[in-house]
């Protein structure tokens, strides 16, 4: 059942939407500096990138379906630890268990949804997104909802840890049986072949190619949403109304984008194409958003830069497992190799803000449409038997 995977997805993006817009009451409240708030940005997904193989490896040799269900107990306990965190070092704890649990309960139920429809991974992709879209939209008004009535970030993430436990009920349900059965945990040499096996996968070039474009990217999707609403506060001067007014604006386009970007790329002959345009624009709108003043014009600038970014993740991940038939989860493993380095920009500019100041830093995410440039094929691949629109 598809809906499952899609509402699991929905959690973890409405979890991603209050925390980056909660990120402004959180430093105010733990006297949070900007090299700390790059830190939990950074390390937890660091720290995650040497689990996370392992969960992915065990999610194509073991039972997938209990490794979803595990990530989701400790998922949820993330969260509660977070609406209780008194300092900086607790709401770091909680963010590193938060990052492998989100690897189990959310890349493993994306790599069950690829597999339902191994001819479909863009489409199906594109419907992942629109889900997330939703999630991290519903996050700044589920935070804001809290705020107006006193209850602030910490009632927020308690909320979320219910929800996440009633999504976890609903994942017992309705998740299938693995297709293979596998009684009993693997051995120590399973593993081991399971390992070689997605690791022989990086002897490929275009593997290297959708891993690394994938981390560029998403410095113009997820890494400039987590400053976002800093970005408004500290260098437009913006009040934190008029932030979350940003972040919600941007939500909300994003949202609208990414719903009819659904049929879209059913009708895409060269989908590639859509992304090197799109990224050229993307360039040239985002070194406009850095240097034009005030908040109105920032605004409207910043929602020319979502608009353009659309389509990216669906697109690259999409062709990233087309790259690795039979290997859905192992994908786990493989995108650990380079999460580190993928990882390590939040915290760079959040060093380098402390330096700099936040304006300067952020110039770091223009990196993620010249890398696209540079990257993409020029020729479009062949797509015989991979299904890829």
């Amino acid at each position: 059942m598809n809906f499952i995977y899609l509402l699991i997805e929905f959690l973890d993006e409405l979890v991603f939407g209050v925390g980056e817009v909660a990120l402004p009451f959180l430093r105010d409240d733990l006297h949070l500096s900007y090299t700390q708030i790059g830190l939990l940005l950074s390390l937890p997904g660091i720290l995650a990138a040497f689990i996370e193989p392992f969960i992915g490896i065990l999610g194509d040799v073991w039972k997938r379906r209990a490794l979803i269900l595990a990530g989701g107990i400790l998922f949820t306990l993330s969260l509660f630890m977070t609406s209780i965190s008194y300092s900086f070092l607790f709401l770091l704890c909680s963010f590193i268990l938060f990052a492998p649990s989100s690897g189990a309960f959310v890349s493993l139920s994306q790599a069950n949804l690829m597999d339902s429809d191994p001819a479909r991974h863009e489409q199906n992709m594109a419907r992942w997104t629109f889900a997330g879209s939703l999630g991290v939209l519903a996050g700044p008004l589920l935070l804001g909802l809290f705020v107006y009535f006193g209850l602030g970030w910490r009632g927020a993430y308690a909320a979320l840890a219910s929800f996440s436990t009633l999504c976890l009920f609903a994942a017992l349900r309705y998740l299938p049986p693995d297709s293979v059965s596998t009684p009993s945990f693997p051995s120590v040499s399973v593993v081991f072949d399971g390992f070689r096996a997605a690791f022989s996968a990086l002897k490929r070039g275009e593997v290297w190619r959708w891993l690394l474009l994938l981390d560029f990217a998403d410095l113009m999707m997820d890494v400039l949403f987590s400053y976002l609403a800093l970005y408004f506060v500290d260098v437009v001067r913006a009040t934190e109304t008029q932030a979350g007014i940003a972040v919600t604006v941007w939500l909300a386009m994003g949202l609208v984008t990414d719903f009819l970007f659904i049929p879209f790329i059913d009708r895409q002959r060269d989908s590639l194409r859509f992304v090197r345009v799109t990224a050229l624009m993307e360039l040239l709108t985002f070194a406009v958003f850095l240097l034009i003043p005030g908040f109105l014009p920032k605004l409207i600038v910043v929602i020319i830069v979502n608009l353009f970014n659309t389509g990216w993740y669906p697109i690259l991940q999409g062709r990233l497992y087309s790259s690795l038939p039979g290997q859905s989860a192992s994908l786990t493993a493989i995108g650990s190799v380079t999460a580190p380095f993928a990882k390590f920009f939040p915290f760079l500019i959040g060093f380098l803000a402390d330096q700099v100041g936040l304006q300067a830093a952020m110039w770091i995410l223009i990196l993620g449409p010249i890398a696209l440039l540079i990257g993409l094929p020029r020729r479009l691949p062949s797509t015989h038997g991979r299904g890829l629109g």
